[in-house]
């Protein structure tokens, strides 16, 4: 299984807090209120602001912070965020692209570069480690809507180019243009998704070890604790064994 998947796992295991939930909940509203301010407030009418709505459903974010972000941009009073994308390595290598959305690039930056260096990773050159990924759609789909045969079926009709079924759920890959059109088509058929939204998947990967693993859950974990710091992606891979003792 590919490393984000096995990171969203591990957050999984680890347990969401309460200030931990709500940090998650200030960046769904925000990329909400980004998407609304850039196109319609209508998420029918507007594919970016359907996916960061849904993807907010998906993570149980309260209606009341969904209906807040919209309004928010609809007022005009909502900060101008540039989106910037940072590549750096982690221990051992690992490749991490951090995204993040920022009214104030000259902080972001420092602070990013900041958290590289106090946890063993390295903040190097926009695409650095990028072309060890490429940007897809990624639907999620709990076991219980299907087998594996039917939810292939399903993707395939739909439009999508890849499914990968075990024991944890289904994950079924598109075009990062597509995906909009593939979780509406696949709605239509296996109902409504567990998660939907845009991924930098690894066509390479590092393995870790269990202290390397460490070291990265903990650089991870800094640098989603800033603000202004969306997601992290790596491209980790390890053992079962490792991934048991963490």
């Amino acid at each position: 299984m590919a490393g984000h998947s096995k990171w969203a796992n591990i957050q999984h295991r680890k347990g969401r807090q309460d200030a931990v939930r709500s940090k998650l909940f200030s960046k769904l509203a925000k990329e909400i209120t980004v998407a609304a301010k850039m196109g319609d407030p209508d998420p029918e009418k507007n594919p970016r602001l359907r996916l960061a709505v849904k993807e907010a459903k998906s993570n149980s974010c309260p209606k009341d912070v969904i209906d807040r972000a919209i309004k928010k941009a609809m007022g005009g009073d909502a900060e101008n965020y540039d989106e910037i994308r940072y590549e750096g390595y982690g221990p051992n290598g690992v490749a991490v692209i951090v995204e993040a959305m920022t009214d104030n690039k000259n902080r972001t930056a420092s602070t990013v570069r900041s958290t590289f260096s106090k946890n063993g990773g390295n903040l190097g050159e926009t695409g650095s480690v990028g072309f060890m990924f490429e940007r897809k759609g990624e639907v999620t789909y709990p076991v219980s809507v299907g087998d594996a045969d039917t939810v292939m079926e399903a993707a395939i009709d739909a439009g999508a180019e890849d499914v990968d079924s075990s024991e944890e759920g289904h994950v079924i890959y598109c075009e990062d243009v597509d995906l909009n059109e593939v979780s509406t088509a696949l709605e239509k058929v296996l109902g409504e998704t567990e998660s939907t939204k845009l991924i930098w998947k690894p066509t390479t990967t590092t393995e870790l070890g269990l202290e390397d693993m460490q070291k990265l859950m903990k650089l991870v974990d800094a640098l989603e604790d800033d603000d202004d710091v969306q997601r992290v992606t790596t491209n980790f891979e390890a053992s079962d064994e490792v991934m048991s003792q963490l």
